[in-house]
């Protein structure tokens, strides 16, 4: 063990001297998060009554449609302004700068918790995804103050936006008996018909209880499916991020899709947050809601989950995408303050993933990517383990957004080969 760990860092330490950290340019950062309030008074009482406290609003994930950046902020604590707000990338005031106020998406009055059996409300929002019919998925578990009381709102569901207008198009109330007290709804991912959007399947990993959820638009039902490898890896629990030593044991979180392949299926790729490896199976089979997944001995199904590889000691990682032209997946890497690549024509080793980034100040915890229908890769940083154990320095940038064009970013990498 000892000596695979060295060769981790012996990798890395050569990969980084190749990386050009000014690939990725900064486009927004914030030492603290603001909201667009509708006016200076209504700020002033929402601080008051403490229904916004700046300094728990914590940024998560992110997405892209066409000139709205999306972003989403878990209910961690109280104090929460909106668990889902946007950015106009089109109108951003000279004043507001690098440091846009953020407005609640797609309304206040969406976010308004005081009256939760009044319209559409969302509660917890984690991460987000937009499709190629311009729709926003979110999956939102209705539970606030996560880290203390855990006071639940409404039922967990999926609800989706159109993003051009808006618009609500489809809530779905996930039935209580599909999900646990620890529940806990990592990312989602939307897989569409290329030639029809109401063929449409959103899949949601549970990063608690060890799941993944498949929705059926076209059906309008759900079903939970289970696997061993959905479940964390007991050696990679501890995580050291900076200077904080923290220890997680939480199972799949990281999904992603290929491109479609000659079956008209896709490859769903996953990972474990506490885990270093990559698996995956055919969107075939998850989609396939007459399968028993609650049986822990149906040999067949278990051999169709993969194990693609081992990306190395300390190499945990929170999240991925992949680009729909190249294939090529996106990921971070938490204790390595890295974004990664990997193509799937190259083994998944350490030798075969590439470094896009790695900067200890300024990708501080590395909790999101994602690349748009232009081809430009995202990237969130947030500094979540101090928020978690340390606490944050507000007199400090503790939120960054990144963008680069893909073929950039995989420019002198392995990626970039074959």
């Amino acid at each position: 063990m000892e000596v695979f760990i060295k060769t981790t860092i012996i990798f890395f330490f050569i990969t980084y001297s190749r990386c050009m950290r000014s690939k990725l340019e900064e486009v927004f950062s914030w030492k603290i998060i603001d909201f667009d309030f509708p006016s200076i008074e209504k700020r002033e009482i929402a601080i008051k009554n403490k229904s916004f406290i700046p300094e728990n609003n914590q940024l998560m994930g992110l997405e892209v449609w066409k000139n709205k950046l999306f972003v989403s902020l878990p209910p961690w604590r109280t104090g929460l302004a909106a668990t889902l707000a946007f950015i106009d990338l089109d109108h951003i005031s000279e004043i507001e700068g690098k440091s846009p106020k953020l407005k609640p998406y797609p309304n206040w009055e969406t976010h308004d918790l005081r009256n939760s059996t009044k319209g559409n409300k969302l509660a917890n929002v984690i991460r987000l995804n937009v499709d190629h019919c311009g729709r926003l998925w979110v999956a939102d578990r209705g539970i606030i103050n996560i880290m203390g009381s855990r006071d639940r709102i409404h039922s967990p569901k999926i609800q989706i936006f159109d993003a051009e207008t808006d618009e609500v198009l489809k809530v779905y109330n996930i039935p209580d008996d599909m999900i646990n007290d620890y529940s806990f709804f990592g990312s989602i991912v939307a897989d569409v018909s290329t030639s029809d959007c109401a063929k449409a399947y959103a899949y949601v990993s549970d990063l608690r209880a060890n799941a993944l959820f498949v929705y059926s638009l076209e059906q309008d039902d759900m079903w939970r499916v289970e696997h061993h490898f959905f479940h964390f890896e007991p050696l990679s629990g501890n995580y050291i991020v900076g200077d904080v030593n923290f220890q997680w044991t939480d199972g799949i979180i990281g999904i992603s899709l290929s491109p479609e392949q000659a079956d008209g299926y896709k490859i769903l790729y996953f990972c474990p947050m506490s885990s270093t490896r990559l698996f995956a199976v055919s969107t075939r089979i998850i989609q396939n809601n007459t399968i028993d997944w609650s049986s822990w001995n149906n040999t067949d199904i278990y051999y169709q989950f993969e194990v693609i590889g081992n990306r190395g000691a300390f190499m945990q990682s929170t999240t991925s995408t992949i680009d729909s032209e190249s294939g090529i997946m996106f990921y971070t890497l938490l204790c390595q303050d890295t974004i990664a690549c990997w193509n799937p024509k190259n083994e998944y080793s350490i030798n075969g993933q590439g470094v896009i980034a790695r900067d200890k100040k300024t990708l501080s915890y590395p909790n999101d990517v994602k690349v748009d229908k232009n081809g430009i890769l995202w990237v969130l940083s947030n500094r979540l383990h101090q928020f978690v154990f340390t606490g944050q320095n507000f007199s400090d940038i503790n939120f960054r957004i990144f963008r680069v064009p893909v073929h950039e970013a995989i420019r002198g990498t392995v990626c970039e080969k074959n």
